[in-house]
């Protein structure tokens, strides 16, 4: 293993992605769902550090695993649907801590 495949923070393999997961950890995202037209539900996921997190591959996983359609718009997750139930879990799966 050469030395560039260690974390200099870490001291750890890079594979092991431990500074992804601490800069997950760091940060509060907070859940939220807003009414659009004709009254249909809209879940946002904010407060995602988009230095640290690629929210594009995040909202591809998050709309994969609750089969619904949404979009990254300003540094946001926009989904299709009230998913305040399993959306928690999911993020925490991830390593992300929700605000209170």
């Amino acid at each position: 293993m050469a030395q560039d495949d260690i974390d200099s923070i870490t001291g750890l393999p890079d594979e092991l992605d431990v500074g992804g997961d601490l800069a997950r950890a760091e940060q509060r995202v907070s859940i939220r769902v807003d009414e659009r037209r004709y009254g249909k539900a809209v879940t946002i996921v904010e407060g995602l550090d988009t230095d640290r997190v690629d929210v594009s591959d995040l909202a591809s996983e998050l709309k994969r695993h609750l089969a619904t359609g949404g979009t990254v718009d300003d540094e946001r997750i926009e989904l299709q649907g009230d998913h305040r139930d399993r959306l928690p879990e999911l993020l925490a799966d991830r390593g992300f801590s929700l605000a209170a």
